[in-house]
């Protein structure tokens, strides 16, 4: 067995300026690379002699709304051969180039990005069956970001009981 790689020098080495930022918080590694080297840095990552992050156990988005770039995709890495954990991390706005799918790599990627399109709108290159996973087909845009309309009703406590019964539907008969 090889010996395990620092993997922020691992992809520096290799893909020199693609990696666009690193940050540690608490112990966790996040290595922020560029949208469109994505695919590259993930097979070095997953395949690398001293790396082997063989196990994406999650894609998660975080809407960064009002900043730009809006999106931040944190791709979450694990290798079990050296029982270490990475985040890999993918910036990306409304307007930019489609995000190229991890799906060829790992495929339980599907439905984390369909779910990741579904919720946040992000677009993914190359994916084999881009369609929402969790919301109606003719839903109209996408639910877990910061600018979406809530519909929403007043909660009722007992000092508002009687105001809050009158604007109930049941009420207006």
């Amino acid at each position: 067995m090889s010996q395990p790689l620092d993997p922020k020098q691992a992809i520096s080495d290799v893909f020199g300026d693609t990696l666009e930022g690193v940050e540690e918080f608490r112990g966790e590694l996040t290595l922020i690379v560029k949208a469109a080297k994505i695919i590259e840095v993930a097979q070095h990552l997953r395949d690398g002699e001293g790396l082997k992050y063989n196990l994406l156990s999650d894609i998660a988005v975080i809407d960064y709304y009002p900043a730009e770039p809006r999106f931040g995709l944190c791709y979450h890495l694990y290798s079990m051969a050296h029982n270490r954990r990475l985040r890999v991390k993918v910036m990306w706005s409304d307007g930019d180039a489609p995000v190229p799918s991890v799906t060829g790599l790992w495929p339980s990627a599907n439905w984390e990005e369909r779910e990741a399109y579904d919720m946040m709108g992000i677009l993914f290159a190359g994916h084999p069956d881009m369609r929402r996973v969790l919301m109606p087909d003719d839903w109209q845009g996408f639910p877990q970001r910061k600018d979406y309309p809530l519909g929403y009703e007043t909660v009722q406590f007992s000092f508002n009981f009687d105001e809050i019964a009158k604007h109930k539907p049941f009420a207006k008969k």
